[in-house]
């Protein structure tokens, strides 16, 4: 029993109550695999990594019906685990950052003398703190032919086809029954008056009965997700096929593939640490992957769409509508910006990068994923 700790000990260290322990231990949620002579629970340190890891999905928000789906997943181990919360915990530490710097605006508008409104007070810190991004989508964000013509192909014959984290709808086929889920109220908001009809919801829960649709389709989504293999298996569940557009991060070298990235934002390798690689997403549904080419003058505003036009990531409006960006955090783009306009005015750039010039189309990790 020396490898052990008492419910108390367990408590203590974890600061929760033993009220809570007895809990878990009751709904299955974290059994102890030990009993002390006395007859009291006692934890080894596999139920101790258990519990660390409900307590975190705990502190995150998730309920213990999403905890225990979670920590029983078959298909995850302990390294996949930590990496999983690794990557939660990244995106707290975001939405904290970002109420920083909102707090930070507010203090310099009032020793300036601005006051500033309710709708601005409550835009900072309300809903919209983490979706100001998608404010600036329609200036930028709009359909790639060549693209969707892709995707559309890979739904196949489906009539009926349901839309997760769909945004304003880009990416939604126009010949097709379409039902969109989409969790922001700012993304809902701008969607046309013509756009398919739109569900408030997450894709990790989908509101609708199994084989309820003929697709699911996800367009550059994914990574927003709080569990994307939970959010692909709800898809799958959902529909007889699926189709998801997404990034292959998993090959070591894939970020030196596109110059933004490996000369200006390095910050991007650690945004990506800890999500479930391409090939897990696969694996995850029985999907095969395709690669997807972005053509030179991509329609489209996503990251790597301008890798041949690189004076257009000077511009503002194009890097607001870009999750990484706001991600990195404004010193790391500020830097970026700054050295990429030096080397577009130096022509450092065109001598690091040669051979783009000559090139309609580039391999940049992009993949769909069709199931």
């Amino acid at each position: 029993m020396a490898e052990h700790l008492t419910v108390g000990r367990v408590a203590e260290l974890a600061g929760v109550s033993v009220r809570t322990l007895h809990h878990y231990d009751q709904i299955g949620l974290v059994r102890p695999s030990a009993r002390t002579a006395a007859g009291y629970r006692a934890y080894s340190p596999v139920d101790v990594g258990r519990l660390r890891e409900v307590l975190v999905y705990r502190r995150l928000g998730f309920g213990l019906r999403e905890i225990a789906a979670l920590v029983d997943d078959p298909g995850t181990d302990a390294v996949a685990h930590l990496r999983r919360l690794r990557g939660l915990l990244l995106e707290e530490r975001d939405r904290a950052t970002a109420m920083v710097t909102a707090i930070d605006r507010e203090l310099e508008a009032r020793a300036m003398g601005i006051r500033m409104t309710s709708e601005d007070q409550l835009g900072l810190f309300g809903s919209r703190l983490y979706e100001a991004i998608g404010t600036a989508y329609p200036a930028t964000r709009r359909t790639e032919p060549r693209i969707a013509a892709q995707v559309w192909d890979a739904l196949g014959d489906a009539r009926t086809v349901l839309n997760v984290g769909a945004g304003t709808g880009s990416y939604e086929p126009p010949d097709r029954d379409v039902t969109a889920v989409e969790p922001s109220a700012v993304m809902r908001a701008q969607r046309p008056a013509s756009a398919a009809p739109c569900v408030a919801a997450t894709a990790e829960s989908l509101p609708f009965e199994d084989d309820s649709f003929d697709a699911a389709m996800a367009f550059s989504t994914v990574h927003h997700w709080r569990d994307p293999i939970a959010g692909l298996r709800e898809m799958r569940r959902v529909a007889r096929r699926v189709v998801v557009f997404t990034h292959d991060t998993s090959d070591a070298g894939w970020r030196h593939r596109f110059w933004l990235t490996r000369d200006y934002l390095p910050e991007v390798t650690g945004l990506v640490a800890g999500r479930p690689s391409v090939h897990r997403l696969a694996r995850a549904i029985g999907a095969r992957l395709e690669p997807v080419l972005i053509p030179w003058d991509c329609a489209d505003g996503f990251l790597e769409a301008h890798w041949r036009r690189p004076e257009a990531y000077l511009d503002e409006q194009v890097r607001r509508a870009v999750s990484v960006w706001t991600r990195v955090g404004a010193e790391a783009e500020q830097r970026a910006v700054d050295r990429l306009r030096d080397d577009l005015s130096s022509g450092r750039w065109a001598e690091r990068n040669p051979d783009l010039t000559d090139l309609d189309a580039a391999e940049l990790g992009l993949r769909l994923l069709v199931a």
